[in-house]
């Protein structure tokens, strides 16, 4: 199939510049060619632009489709059958939102990514984690506050979500399942997190050995680890043990900071989430113990990006929301455009994101060799960031694949 987009100003996120009006031609799902001025030729499907403003597909770094509600009492009763509808759900309505690449930081996904490639449901493309790495006790261990004791060292308790394991053996064994059912990456936490029922928020996570076993094993698969970092502390001890990126990161000093910018860490703050957690966790079934964690995680977020910014860290763009939440992923725009230049947030989008979906010059990018992923927005992403926070009046169209699944615009 090939697919005509006529007329667009494309935007170029390296270089954080427009590159003027543009005719993109996109074959089979690639894009085949990018021309300036008239373009004749065949085509299956045309679409004109009309002068509107032409954006790689969003990408949302540090995404969970596989959590379908934030109430998390009741999705534990909840039939699997119920949730896979629900998940099916959710994973149409983001790339709607014009997210049509997604790197999900954790939960088993193996069954959606197949329905997607089988045409059972839409979705966006999916970079996956897989299972979670966390200790007992930690934040992916979401069990009851009962629980037997493990019966040895090398025991590994799986869940949907996650693995969690204790020493180095059984963490290696742990990292080494993950990457062979197919995980594109390893995520582990360092420090407690919101949504978990057992660990206060600035605990610590795992031992230097433990971290170091997980990191060897990605690096023996060619890919990397990433932690789940709140406190400066758990930071550190995540990044000085080979761990490349790390999530969220709101209790970040300026020493940690430059430190992170030292050793070229990566950090992905996922702003939105709190904002969305303080406003309508309570209306959701938020558990109220973790709506007590999330107090003051939003302004503390919001300080920790001029932070890293400052110290010269490189950061990713994600949002993080939980199920019923997930319909606000595109107000992480407008949060984002109050603290950084919007170029700057595109490149966080666009360059970083890309990096560490390990999909450079596929994803973020509108040239020959990309996926035919592309939005089209009445919107100046560089005049007014913020305005894409409302997919519904903003976007005229979304292209995955060649094929536009939101087309408002005139042929």
């Amino acid at each position: 199939m090939r697919t005509v987009l006529r007329n667009g100003v494309v935007y170029e996120p390296v270089a954080g510049e427009h590159l003027g009006e543009r005719t993109v031609v996109i074959e089979d799902g690639t894009i085949v060619d990018v021309v300036e001025g008239k373009w004749s030729g065949e085509f299956d499907v045309d679409l004109d632009a009309r002068g509107r403003h032409v954006l790689p597909g969003f990408i949302d770094g540090h995404i969970h489709l596989s959590i379908p509600s934030m109430d998390l009492a009741r999705l534990a009763q909840q039939w699997e059958f119920e949730k896979a509808l629900v998940i099916a759900a959710l994973s149409e309505a983001t790339v709607r939102r014009g997210f049509t690449t997604v790197r999900d930081t954790g939960g088993d996904l193996r069954g959606l990514r197949q329905s997607i490639g089988r045409g059972l449901c839409g979705g966006p493309r999916i970079v996956s984690a897989g299972h979670m790495l966390s200790q007992t006790g930690g934040h992916a261990d979401l069990r009851g506050p009962v629980v037997d004791p493990p019966e040895c060292g090398c025991q590994i308790i799986t869940s949907q979500f996650a693995h969690v394991a204790d020493g180095p053996s059984a963490v290696r064994k742990a990292a080494r399942q993950s990457l062979r059912d197919g995980s594109d990456f390893i995520k582990i936490h360092t420090s407690g997190g919101v949504a978990s029922p057992s660990d206060p928020l600035d605990s610590v996570q795992f031992t230097a050995e433990e971290i170091s076993t997980i990191v060897t094993e990605a690096e023996h698969r060619h890919t990397y680890v990433t932690a789940h970092a709140y406190s400066p502390e758990s930071m550190r001890l995540a990044a000085d043990n080979g761990v490349a990126c790390l999530e969220h990161g709101n209790l970040v000093d300026a020493a940690t900071a430059a430190h992170l910018a030292e050793l070229g860490t990566t950090v992905v703050p996922t702003l939105v989430t709190y904002w969305a957690l303080r406003d309508h966790g309570e209306k959701f079934g938020f558990p109220q113990r973790s709506q007590a964690k999330n107090e003051g995680l939003f302004e503390q977020g919001r300080t920790a990006i001029g932070l890293l910014r400052d110290a010269g860290v490189e950061l990713g763009f994600g949002t993080d929301l939980l199920g019923e939440t997930q319909p606000y992923q595109n107000q992480e725009f407008s949060i984002r455009a109050e603290l950084e230049p919007a170029a700057d947030v595109l490149r966080s989008m666009y360059v970083v994101n890309a990096q560490l979906c390990d999909l450079v010059g596929k994803i973020g990018t509108v040239s020959p060799g990309a996926y035919g992923d592309l939005v089209v927005t009445d919107v100046d992403p560089l005049e007014n960031l913020a305005a894409l926070a409302d997919p519904e009046t903003t976007l005229a169209a979304v292209v995955q694949g060649g094929y536009p699944l939101v087309n408002w615009l005139e042929s």
